[in-house]
C-alpha cells in the first residue's frame, strides 16, 4: 500500500457522510426559512469533515500508542498498529489538521457573524475549541473520555445538537425548538454507529481496560441498547415529519426507515463480532440517507 493510500485509509472516508448529516438538516431548515447562505453551507461542510478526520486521526494515534489497537482487535488494521505510519508522523498530521480547522472555523464565523456580534463570535469560537479538544481527547491522553464510557454522550451532543442546531444558528442567528426532534434522531443514529464499533471491539477493549457502554452491557444487552436507539430515533422522526411537515410527499420518509430496520435485523442475527464491520458502513450511509430525505421533506 502506498503512503498516500495509507493516509486516505486513516481518514476513514466511510465516516464522513455521517459527520455531515446534521449539517444537511440544519441547512435545509435555514433554506425553508429563507436564511440559507451557500458560502456558510460550504464552510460548515468543510469544517465538519475536517473535524471528523481529526477525530479519526486522533483515534488512530490514541489507541495506537496505548496499545488498544493490537492483534486482539477484530476491526480493520489501523495505520499506527500496522507500523505504516509512525506515532510522530500521525501527531504531526493531527497538528496540521488543527491548524486547518482554526482557519476554517475563523472563515466560517467571519462569513456568519458581523464584527460587533461579540456574544455569537465568542460562543462559536468556544464551541469550535471544545469540538477540536473533544475530537482529540476521545482516545488521546491519560483521561481520554472514550475510555470511560462517555463516547456515546459526546457523539450524541456533537453529531446531534451541535451539528444540526448549531449549523442552523449560523444562518439564522436564532434557534428553533422544532429542530430538537431531528437533532435527537440524527444524534441517536450516530450513537448507534459508535455502539456497533464498540460491540465489534468489545473483547479487545476489555483486555485494554477501555470501558464502553457496549462493553459494560455485554453482547446481548448491547444489541437491545442498539434496538432502543434505533426505535427512539425513528419514533421521533415520525413525530417531527407528521406533526410539522405532513403532506403526501412526506411519505418518502418511509424510505429512510427500511434500511435501518433491515440493518437491525442483520445486527440481531450476528453472532461473530467481526461481522459488525459491514453493518458499520450500512448504518453510517443509512444515517446520511435518513438526513438527506428529511432535508428534502423540509425544503419541499
Amino acid at each position: 500500500m502506498t503512503n498516500f493510500k495509507v493516509w486516505i485509509s486513516s481518514f476513514r472516508l466511510r465516516t464522513l457522510p455521517l459527520s455531515i448529516s446534521g449539517i444537511l438538516i440544519g441547512s435545509a431548515f435555514a433554506y425553508s426559512n429563507d436564511n440559507f447562505n451557500s458560502i456558510i453551507f460550504l464552510l460548515a461542510l468543510l469544517t465538519t469533515i475536517s473535524l471528523q478526520i481529526l477525530s479519526n486521526l486522533a483515534n488512530d494515534y490514541g489507541d495506537g500508542v496505548k496499545g488498544t489497537d493490537n492483534n486482539n482487535r477484530i476491526g480493520p488494521e489501523r495505520a499506527i498498529q500496522s507500523g505504516l505510519i509512525s506515532p510522530k508522523k500521525m501527531k504531526n498530521a493531527i497538528i496540521i489538521n488543527v491548524v486547518i480547522l482554526i482557519v476554517l472555523i475563523s472563515s466560517l464565523l467571519y462569513c456568519s457573524f458581523k464584527p460587533d456580534e461579540y456574544f455569537n463570535l465568542f460562543l462559536f469560537f468556544f464551541l469550535g475549541f471544545i469540538s477540536i479538544f473533544s475530537a482529540i481527547k476521545y482516545t488521546v491522553g491519560n483521561k481520554a473520555y472514550g475510555y470511560y464510557a462517555l463516547g456515546d454522550i459526546f457523539v450524541f451532543a456533537f453529531f446531534g445538537f451541535l451539528s444540526t442546531m448549531g449549523s442552523y444558528y449560523l444562518y439564522a442567528k436564532s434557534l428553533d425548538v422544532i429542530l430538537l426532534l431531528p437533532s435527537i434522531s440524527v444524534g441517536l443514529l450516530s450513537v448507534g454507529v459508535l455502539n456497533l464499533n464498540n460491540m465489534r471491539d468489545l473483547v479487545s477493549d476489555k483486555l485494554s481496560n477501555k470501558i464502553t457502554i457496549a462493553g459494560s452491557l455485554g453482547f446481548d444487552n448491547a444489541k437491545k441498547y442498539h434496538l432502543l436507539i434505533l426505535i427512539i430515533s425513528i419514533l421521533i422522526s415520525v413525530t417531527f415529519v407528521f406533526n410539522f411537515y405532513f403532506r403526501l410527499t412526506s411519505l418518502i420518509v418511509l424510505l429512510s426507515y427500511f434500511p435501518i430496520i433491515i440493518h437491525f435485523k442483520n445486527v440481531y442475527l450476528i453472532n461473530e463480532p467481526k461481522l459488525y464491520n459491514k453493518e458499520l458502513k450500512v448504518l453510517a450511509i443509512s444515517t446520511f440517507v435518513f438526513s438527506l430525505i428529511h432535508s428534502i421533506i423540509i425544503i419541499l
